[in-house]
């Protein structure tokens, strides 16, 4: 998708186009198949995504794991170092993985961080942070902005530049990414330079049509994302939601860090996405929304194993590093 010429312009160019579903993922969902549910509860739901099939990569990257002080106690971190050598400090960008506030946690998103510490040439410090039910709103957005603070005042320790720092995170971690961008802004640092948003939850508007054409889309439909929700929303008034819960919802979106926004086709939070892109350029964010036509949720998964999805992931990764460079 072409960015538009100016630098606040918002590239939709048919943004909520859909084609067909992709036909090797087609495929590899019939052989893997897999739905993100509620059913059995939070646990049954978190073993059910540790279960899946996880090709190992990028296996030759330094690695650490940390525990910091966090609001609610230790909160585990893992960094991942960029294969490349560097004559100074490395970029930063703080990873916040998905599952809708409630599965997923360091090992199931190892993949995907070695990824985008790859693809983007900085260190990649990937968040453990407090999960729905048990801990809801604002348990999650309390870890990733201590975490990100943490890094920001440690960096010269990790190697890193704390001064060119991203923000990424898919599904619900992009949620997370989206309000760390803004706490930033708001409290004069740590600086964020970028914001990588890979399907973000980020308006909670469930009239766009989106999510009435993909109600009941591959891996995650309407009633998932409607439980998912009100399990980390718990005892929040919905009808006027704090933006650290609905970033979209924020009463000022200028000044904000450029945004890279990526959708898929067959995706309920597909619109919700692109209606997010849309009020950044409003608001004079430089913001790029690539829309996936022929993918579904979570296809950063299908990294190396399905074509246009890996396509797709570099598209997003290859804007990510020239933000850091």
């Amino acid at each position: 998708m072409p960015a538009t010429d100016d630098s606040t312009g918002f590239a939709d160019d048919d943004a909520t186009a859909t084609r067909g579903l992709d036909a090797i993922l087609q495929k590899v969902l019939e052989a893997v198949p897999f739905q993100l549910t509620t059913d059995g509860g939070p646990e049954a739901a978190r073993q059910r995504f540790r279960d899946l099939p996880r090709r190992p990569v990028h296996q030759d990257l330094r690695v650490q794991d940390r525990t910091i002080d966090g609001p609610g106690g230790p909160l585990p971190i893992r960094l991942y170092w960029p294969p490349e050598s560097a004559d100074g400090p490395v970029p930063v960008v703080m990873f916040f993985h998905g599952g809708g506030w409630v599965v997923g946690d360091l090992d199931s998103y190892d993949g995907d961080a070695r990824g985008h510490a790859v693809g983007s040439g900085a260190l990649v410090v990937s968040v453990d942070y407090r999960l729905a039910p048990e801990h809801p709103y604002p348990a999650a957005v309390d870890d990733v902005w201590a975490a990100t603070q943490w890094v920001a005042e440690h960096a010269g320790q990790l190697g890193a530049d704390a001064t060119r720092c991203a923000v990424a995170g898919d599904s619900a971690g992009g949620n997370l990414a989206a309000v760390v961008a803004q706490l930033s802004r708001d409290a004069g640092g740590p600086p964020i330079v970028f914001q990588l948003l890979w399907y973000p939850a980020t308006t909670w508007d469930t009239s766009l049509p989106s999510f009435t054409e993909n109600a009941n889309a591959p891996i995650l439909a309407v009633d998932a994302v409607s439980e998912f929700s009100r399990w980390y929303a718990r005892g929040q008034d919905l009808k006027n939601p704090p933006s650290t819960l609905v970033p979209a919802r924020a009463a000022d979106l200028s000044g904000l860090a450029p945004a890279y926004i990526a959708v898929a086709g067959h995706d309920p939070l597909r619109d919700d996405g692109v209606r997010y892109g849309e009020l950044l350029a409003a608001a004079g964010v430089s913001v790029e929304v690539h829309n996936a036509e022929t993918l579904v949720h979570g296809y950063l998964g299908y990294a190396g194993v399905v074509p246009a999805a890996t396509d797709a992931i570099d598209r997003g990764l290859s804007a990510l590093r020239r933000a850091l460079a």
